[in-house]
């Protein structure tokens, strides 16, 4: 798993790089504003049974949310279920599967990207539907220093579109994320 981790991180560095470049920044822009000294990404093995129980209403196996963090590399099974909403603003929602490629990873955008980039990069609202059947996938959560400041960049705002998003830290932004949705628990 260790190893696992680091090859991950530096495929999340490497992908980050090609965002800093598509933003018309240095492709080490987030290295040099220290985003990845000390990052605070972590790796999660999920597993979703196979059963469906009267309480799941056959639905849900994770309902719709956005990632947290800045980037998320998910592999799976290749077992259906995971969709995506692209225009998640829009009601009322449309979902689409997404479907497995061998070797690929899944990239979700996450809220922290969504807000460096003034929703130029929107984060992905997800769900996975629960099918009858096993699933498992592995996410990695390319998540920035706890310090690390997160504020519209230069390349994404202007006059006739202004910061929509004031700055933040990644940790609190995080720390707030996890607060409000697991307040109710």
């Amino acid at each position: 798993m260790e190893s696992y981790y680091e090859k991950v991180l530096m495929v999340g560095k490497r992908l980050i790089s090609l965002i800093a470049l598509a933003l018309n920044l240095d492709d080490q822009f987030f290295e040099k504003i220290g985003a990845f000294h000390s990052p605070m990404s972590f790796l999660r093995l999920i597993h979703y049974p196979g059963e469906l129980s009267a309480s799941d209403n056959g639905n849900f196996g994770a309902s719709a949310h956005s990632d947290y963090g800045m980037v998320t590399l998910l592999v799976t099974d290749g077992v259906p279920g995971l969709q995506i909403c692209r225009e998640k603003d829009k009601h009322p929602q449309h979902w689409e599967d997404v479907h497995h490629v061998d070797g690929a990873f899944i990239v979700n955008v996450g809220d922290l990207l969504e807000r460096w980039t003034n929703c130029l990069f929107r984060s992905t609202l997800h769900r996975v539907l629960a099918v009858g059947q096993e699933r498992y996938s592995v996410a990695f959560f390319c998540d920035p220093h706890y310090d690390c400041v997160v504020e519209c960049l230069e390349s994404c705002c202007g006059e006739t579109s202004p910061p929509r998003f004031p700055p933040i830290r990644c940790g609190d932004h995080l720390e707030e994320r996890i607060r409000t949705s697991y307040a109710s628990k």
